[in-house]
Formats: C-alpha cells, sequence, structure tokens
C-alpha cells in the first residue's frame, strides 16, 4: 500500500495544519472514516463529534457547511442564510475542482478555492472534533474553538 501521507491532498492538509498549530498531526486510519459513522467507530468517538464537510452550490457559487456527524444540513435554513434561493450539494466533480479534494476525504480547510464556510453550531458540544484530512482513511483531531478560529467559519443554526 502506498504511503498515504505522501498524498498531496494530505500534504496539502499537513502543511495547513501545521501552519496553524504545529501540535496538530494528520493521524491516518486502518478503516475508512469515508462516512462520520466509520469514522466514529474507528476513532471510537460519538457520531456528532465527527465533522462532515459539505459543499453545496448556491447559484453559481460554493460554499462548505461543517455539520455534526449526527446532524443533517438545512437547505432552508442555508438558504435563508446566505440568501439563495437555488442551492443543492455539489455534485463530485464540483467537489474537486472547488476543494482539490474527493468526497469522503473533504477536508474544512487547504481547499484550492477560498470558500465561505458555515459551522453548524452544534458541534459546539464537543471539546474536540474529528475532521477529515484530504483522504477517506486521514483526520486530524482539533479543539471546536480551534476549528473555528482555522476556517474563519461563521458558526450558525444549519441543521434540521
Amino acid at each position: 500500500m502506498e504511503n498515504l501521507l505522501d498524498k498531496e491532498t494530505i500534504k496539502r492538509v499537513q502543511e495547513f495544519i501545521a501552519q496553524f498549530d504545529p501540535k496538530l498531526k494528520v493521524l491516518l486510519l486502518d478503516t475508512s472514516a469515508r462516512t462520520a459513522k466509520d469514522a466514529a467507530e474507528s476513532l471510537g468517538c460519538e457520531v456528532g463529534a465527527i465533522v462532515k464537510s459539505l459543499v453545496f452550490r448556491a447559484d453559481d457559487t460554493f460554499l462548505i457547511c461543517l455539520v455534526a456527524g449526527d446532524k443533517r444540513c438545512s437547505l432552508n435554513k442555508l438558504k435563508k442564510i446566505i440568501r439563495k434561493k437555488d442551492v443543492c450539494m455539489a455534485n463530485a466533480d464540483e467537489v474537486k475542482s472547488n476543494t482539490g479534494f474527493s468526497i469522503g476525504g473533504v477536508a474544512p480547510i487547504a481547499h484550492l478555492k477560498k470558500l465561505n464556510i458555515l459551522i453548524d453550531q452544534t458541534l459546539g458540544r464537543f471539546q474536540s472534533v474529528f475532521a477529515a484530512a484530504g483522504h477517506p482513511n486521514s483526520i486530524f483531531k482539533i479543539e471546536y474553538n480551534q476549528l473555528v478560529q482555522m476556517t474563519k467559519g461563521e458558526v450558525k443554526e444549519i441543521t434540521e
């Protein structure tokens, strides 16, 4: 098996988080963290502590919503917050071209394009959360307040 830490996407995440806080590290899992449930099982944590990085298309722009693993993003709330009528999940190609990551490994940071980020306020229940690090088998652990600072995201009520 190739060394995952040599993958460009994971290196991009590691460099980004190291600049923010040198103590933060990308962790490789033996099992997939493609879904929040898989990641929680691999890490032995609550599903809610897994950060889902969801990419949405709003008219002709894209944004990312960081949502607790046990929650669903509300399209209606999202439309009101960003004041757009036409909001939908981005497709796999759109996700890849905007973030540089494939679905299942989208990190909340180190995107190819500058994207607005909204953060689900229910993530604040957890002192530490786990986010994808550029590949379905890689994650990083970060304190919730550090995640907010590092992503420069806006904390909003965006879940159902």
